[in-house]
């Protein structure tokens, strides 16, 4: 197998992972609206989830760690173009895995714990009390913050450069690049959602592109890697 035909591979396996996953945690765990509930409701339900949903969350967490494999071998394929701008593109492709990795990776193995403090017989009001604090300020600093802010906002800047480099590459028609241009500047927006003076409740335009802005990113991804294998 070349690496042209992998690369396509990657491009369309990434985004259908991703969506299945995020298909699943939404009809298990009623994610993603369930973080915007109490902290004793959200891990009353993922207790209810079982072993299911922690490798569930497991492996919602490893499809972001696959666009790292993908960011580097996609920028050595298109040997055609400018080397920096590939450099820079595969740098920033790895970042935003990394930090959509460090965002997710806080449900298999840090909410587990908090969900069992939370009903522990012996457990103090006042232990119950530093659970939420704990999983609300892991959920502003990791979900928010990292995962969410950092996360969409790279790979939106990834997403704009790889569309830079698609016009320049005759390996994928030019319109290709100008989608992922568009789509990576909405999800770089969507990235301000908890920015500033809206920091406490949300910019609500922002929350509405996400959904779509992944929708568009999705069908992006699966439309170069058909790109690519034809």
């Amino acid at each position: 197998m070349n690496a042209v035909v992998l690369a396509g591979g990657l491009l369309i396996a990434l985004p259908l992972a991703f969506n299945a996953a995020f298909a699943a945690l939404a009809a298990t765990f009623d994610y993603p609206d369930i973080l915007r509930r109490p902290t004793h409701e959200v891990l009353a339900r993922f207790r209810e989830g079982g072993t299911r949903l922690v490798l569930l969350w497991w492996a919602f967490a490893l499809t972001a760690v696959a666009l790292a494999p993908l960011a580097g071998l996609l920028s050595s394929v298109l040997e055609d173009v400018n080397e920096p701008l590939r450099v820079v593109a595969a740098a920033v492709g790895v970042l935003a895995a990394l930090v959509q990795f460090l965002g997710l990776i806080r449900w298999p193995f840090l909410v587990p714990h908090l969900a069992r403090i939370a009903i522990e017989p012996d457990a103090s009001s006042a232990r119950r009390e530093a659970v939420d604090v704990v999983f609300q300020a892991f959920n502003r600093y990791l979900g928010v913050a990292v995962g969410e802010h950092l996360g969409y906002g790279l790979t939106g800047l990834w997403s704009v450069l790889v569309g830079v480099v698609f016009t320049q590459t005759a390996l994928v028609p030019t319109w290709l690049g100008i989608a992922g241009i568009v789509v990576g500047v909405l999800l770089m927006v969507c990235s301000l959602e908890f920015v500033g003076r809206f920091e406490r409740t949300g910019w609500k335009l922002a929350g509405r592109l996400t959904p779509i802005a992944y929708i568009a990113w999705s069908l992006w991804l699966i439309a170069s890697g058909v790109a690519l294998l034809v």
